[in-house]
């Protein structure tokens, strides 16, 4: 089985950069970052990430702007408090119990089911959950104020 795949691969491979033939293979890379904060994140803290989502209303205590974390923290992003925050080891004090989803939970659960595509490639659920972590993470930094 696992010459078939790679022979498939090798052809696909030759078909499409043979000699003389240009195929123009124009896909944007996307932001994985930007779309977690915008399936997890943006209908409470807004698609700006200044807390004005569309559930605001349904919530007790209003969701902080995001675009203040560096700011908040002497200029420097918090990295770590934000990965603990999104993964569940940190409690948000104006979330009283935890109104915040912990997505560090969900992203694992998703892993589980994510481990079919990965073949034969390094695979752990704890890593699954890291990468998407991470990625939201680093769209969370790109849009601090200034």
């Amino acid at each position: 089985m696992k010459n078939g795949k790679r022979t498939f691969y090798a052809w696909l491979v030759l078909l499409l950069f043979q000699g003389g033939t240009s195929l123009a293979i124009s896909a944007e890379v996307p932001d994985i970052g930007q779309t977690e904060y915008m399936n997890k994140c943006a209908v409470c803290h807004g698609a700006s990430g200044k807390g004005d989502g569309g559930a605001v209303d349904l919530l007790k205590v209003a969701p902080a702007d995001l675009t203040v974390l560096s700011k908040n923290n002497g200029g420097v992003f918090p990295v770590d408090r934000v990965y603990q925050v999104i993964d569940g080891r940190q409690v948000v004090r104006g979330h009283g119990s935890r109104d915040m989803p912990i997505w560090g939970n969900m992203y694992k659960k998703e892993s589980a089911e994510a481990g079919a595509y990965f073949f034969e490639m390094p695979y752990t659920m704890d890593m699954y959950a890291r990468v998407r972590i991470l990625a939201l993470i680093d769209y969370l930094s790109r849009i601090q104020s200034k």
